[in-house]
């Protein structure tokens, strides 16, 4: 081969490598600067600040340069960076997962037949890899400008198969960081955990100019899917003010939890010590019935140190939902909120419960249950909210759970109420214990003695004294200690001697007990 042949060969060979690298070099922020300002002025970063901030510089892509090809109704042809949508996998504290960051640069963000091709290609990644699953939402729903085309539309979508493939598998994340009506909201509604920025993320079926379109209503999409009203509703699990706080939420989150349902749990600080909390725990619970505190103070006193992350705080607050480790285990703790409505239990708070000790079951951390509660709402709107369907699906989601259970009376625990959240022997759990303060007791004793004795005390010359007098001979037989004589309960404890119980029954308990019924396919939940 001569001289100028080499040369012609090697300089073909060059610009193939210019070409390749000159179309990646398109798909860059930098590239598309005018785009990338627009994003910047609205408040928001561009996808692959997300991801870079979400998982660093190591993120692997898969079709960067997938494109919508040549338009199918005679317009001139789209262009569509990336389709509208980065995917691939990222290390978030490293560990992969499997990120699609939709990008409302192009586009708005809607969903091409390319574009949800490449997020079906991501969702087969975390299937076979068992990673997590990320999905940064900005913008979306059905491109238009890829024509409403009945051949395009009649196969429908596999996605959303493919995320009830997921679920239960492996978590499953999403973030509202911009419009997410429509399918977004969909897939969002797939997740475990969602997380939304407050005026900047929606979430919802449909948008403003649809809903007046379609009911001639006039809402706002703040209205519609904003951050706190979907925080309210409990549509996602959490409202927080900006992209990055959004971002070290998703990261907090999968901390807690394994890559997938059997994988190796993600250990902490084995050493930790307890929360600033947990010296005042033996005088944190008032003796009073009447008198509310702070539950959450009594889930720091047990938890780790700065370990505590609420799920759903908006949400249902007379239940608190938490993770937390303790001794650096991951762990899930659901408890009655005193603070609101004295604890009592509704519908949306049994949904709630059941909800979180579901994913907590799915990925092997075991449940804490923290009672005191008066019982479940009650009167005509509590029974028109079919509470008394929705409250099964906590007994249902304790009893079905495989993971190790510790149920811990604090103070109120009356009736059937008690048993729903697997007081003493309801839910065989692998530790029952109560507090000091626990009231354990089929109703509150004033409203036993109103049921039982009324006609008997009204009759009396001194009603309100013979009321008492009833009221003090039956409290003499509701004590926590009494529980333990009859072997209801495995033991009375202190509260400050708690977290030490806590963390040897969790080091020694086997991690999953056998099916109750061997061979049986499911369990219908309550509905």
């Amino acid at each position: 081969m001569t001289a100028d042949v080499a040369l012609e060969a090697q300089t073909a060979e060059q610009a193939l490598v210019d070409r390749v690298q000159a179309a990646k070099a398109a798909l860059s922020d930098e590239a598309r600067a005018d785009k990338v300002a627009k994003q910047h002025a609205r408040g928001k970063l561009t996808a692959r600040e997300r991801i870079a901030y979400l998982a660093g510089e190591e993120f692997v892509e898969f079709g960067g340069l997938a494109g919508p090809g040549p338009s199918n109704n005679g317009s001139a042809p789209l262009v569509a960076p990336a389709d509208g949508v980065i995917t691939g996998i990222g290390y978030v504290d490293g560990r992969p997962v499997a990120i699609a960051a939709f990008d409302f640069t192009v586009l708005g963000g809607s969903n091409g037949a390319v574009g949800m091709a490449k997020v079906m290609r991501i969702a087969d990644r975390a299937l076979h890899d068992r990673i997590p699953m990320v999905l940064l939402h900005d913008g979306g729903g059905h491109r238009m400008q890829e024509a409403l085309d009945s051949r395009l539309a009649a196969p429908g979508s596999e996605l959303l198969m493919k995320m009830c493939d997921l679920s239960g598998y492996v978590p499953l994340v999403s973030a509202m960081l911009g419009p997410g009506f429509g399918a977004p909201g969909n897939l969002a509604a797939c997740c475990d955990f969602v997380v939304i920025v407050r005026g900047q993320g929606t979430m919802g079926l449909s948008s403003d100019f649809l809903v007046k379109n379609g009911t001639s209503e006039e809402a706002t999409n703040e209205e519609l899917g904003g951050a706190d009203n979907c925080a309210r509703r409990g549509v996602v699990d959490l409202a927080v003010d900006d992209e990055h706080e959004a971002l070290d939420a998703i990261r907090l989150y999968l901390s807690y939890l394994p890559s997938w349902q059997d994988g190796a749990q993600n250990l902490g600080d084995t050493d930790a010590g307890p929360g600033h909390l947990a010296d005042r725990l033996d005088t944190l619970i008032p003796a009073n019935m009447r008198q509310a505190y702070d539950v959450r103070d009594v889930i720091e006193g047990l938890a780790d140190d700065e370990t505590v992350f609420e799920i759903k705080p908006g949400y249902a607050p007379n239940m608190v939902c938490a993770f937390v480790r303790l001794a650096g285990r991951p762990v899930g703790i659901v408890a009655n909120q005193p603070q609101v409505f004295g604890g009592a239990i509704d519908g949306p708070a049994s949904e709630k419960l059941g909800g979180f000790v579901a994913v907590c079951d799915t990925f092997g951390l075991p449940v804490v249950v923290l009672i005191d509660m008066p019982g479940f709402q009650v009167g005509t709107a509590a029974e028109e909210s079919r509470l008394v369907r929705r409250s099964a699906r906590i007994a249902f989601e304790l009893a079905n759970a495989t993971v190790p259970r510790v149920v811990i009376t604090t103070r109120k625990a009356y009736g059937a109420a008690y048993v729903v959240m697997g007081g003493g022997r309801s839910i065989d759990a692998d530790l029952s214990l109560a507090w000091p303060t626990a009231e354990l007791c089929a109703i509150p004793v004033e409203s036993a003695v109103d049921i039982a004795f009324k006609s008997v005390y009204l009759d009396d010359p001194e009603p309100e004294k013979k009321r008492a007098e009833f009221i003090e001979l039956m409290r003499a037989n509701i004590d926590p200690l009494l529980g333990a004589d009859g072997f209801g309960i495995d033991d009375v404890v202190l509260p400050s001697q708690t977290r030490r119980l806590l963390i040897e029954t969790f080091a020694r308990v086997v991690p999953r007990r056998a099916p109750r019924v061997p061979g049986k396919r499911r369990t219908i939940a309550p509905a």
